[in-house]
């Protein structure tokens, strides 16, 4: 796959997130936060796991106990971002929860410079920089109400940097995405499972109320784009699939416009402009200075 395909998947793994935006907050009328995240993350398991088998036949090394410890340091960031997410959904708006989110475009650079001692293409500051320009111009260019759901969705933006980066890791060593999927989807139901249990009441009929958000979410945003994150993960660079990645922020902007009247003015668009231009900057710079340096 070369990296202009894996960049496309990660930009459809974050349109579908987009939508996914509205399902969970729609959801959360009818059933607790932690039994969503719990109850999605369950359906993804089983639906990727055939695909798992699969892959396991055709691979050529056994897991080592360390790619296994890695898989589920990766679902444990994983449920962090998802539960962060959900209980901001809470008090903050989808428009406000999908921008917000699109923060990790600038941790993920970070983090691989602090703890992996990873330099990045030097498009991408200057790219994250107009990524985040872009989120902040989706706000409507004030950040000053920030309300207990935006302030979580800041620490979710650092759980999913986290998980960027780990499943980037982890699926460049072991070539297996689809494994790397399975279990961090696991881990994160078993958690989120295990606290719903302790602090939220649960009926058949809530679980029927919001069974349609459950599955597309479950199906969609947690089977499929989470899969095409990590197949997409091990054809480029952590930096440049947040970048893809943070598109997820205009999906949803766009998404809870149209489905849930969410208004986005003049700013929003130009914010929306700035991030296009942040993608196309990050794919278009490197090959070009790779073709000029071939060349010469």
């Amino acid at each position: 796959m070369s990296r202009i395909q894996a960049n496309l998947l990660l930009l459809f793994a974050a349109a579908i997130w987009g939508g996914g935006f509205v399902a969970q907050s729609t959801a959360m009328k009818s059933i607790g936060p932690f039994w969503f995240i719990g109850l999605r993350f369950a359906v993804a398991t089983v639906v990727v796991l055939p695909f798992v088998l699969m892959e396991s036949r055709k691979a050529r090394q056994p897991l080592t106990s360390r790619n296994w410890l890695s898989f589920v340091m990766i679902g444990v960031a994983l449920f962090g971002g998802a539960a962060t997410q959900q209980l901001g959904l809470l008090t903050t708006t989808v428009t406000n929860s999908s921008f917000i989110t699109g923060l990790y475009v600038v941790f993920v650079p970070v983090i691989a410079v602090i703890f992996m001692r990873r330099s990045p293409h030097w498009i991408i500051w200057p790219a994250a920089l107009m990524a985040l320009c872009g989120i902040y111009l989706l706000s409507g260019g004030s950040l000053s109400s920030l309300t207990t759901g935006d302030l979580l969705t800041v620490i979710c933006a650092l759980f999913w940097a986290a998980q960027i980066t780990l499943a980037g890791s982890a699926v460049n060593e072991t070539a297996r995405p689809l494994a790397i999927s399975a279990i961090q989807f696991a881990v994160t139901a078993a958690l989120a499972l295990a606290v719903a249990t302790l602090v939220e009441p649960i009926s058949l009929a809530s679980i029927q109320a919001a069974l349609g958000e459950i599955l597309y979410v479950g199906i969609f945003s947690s089977g499929l784009a989470f899969a095409l994150q990590v197949i997409g993960q091990r054809y480029t660079t952590a930096p440049q699939a947040a970048i893809f990645l943070s598109s997820e922020a205009l999906f949803g902007a766009s998404l809870g416009a149209l489905v849930l009247g969410e208004t986005m003015g003049p700013l929003g668009y130009a914010g929306c402009a700035l991030m296009f231009a942040a993608m196309l900057a990050v794919e278009l710079v490197p090959e070009l200075v790779r073709r000029r340096n071939a060349a010469a």
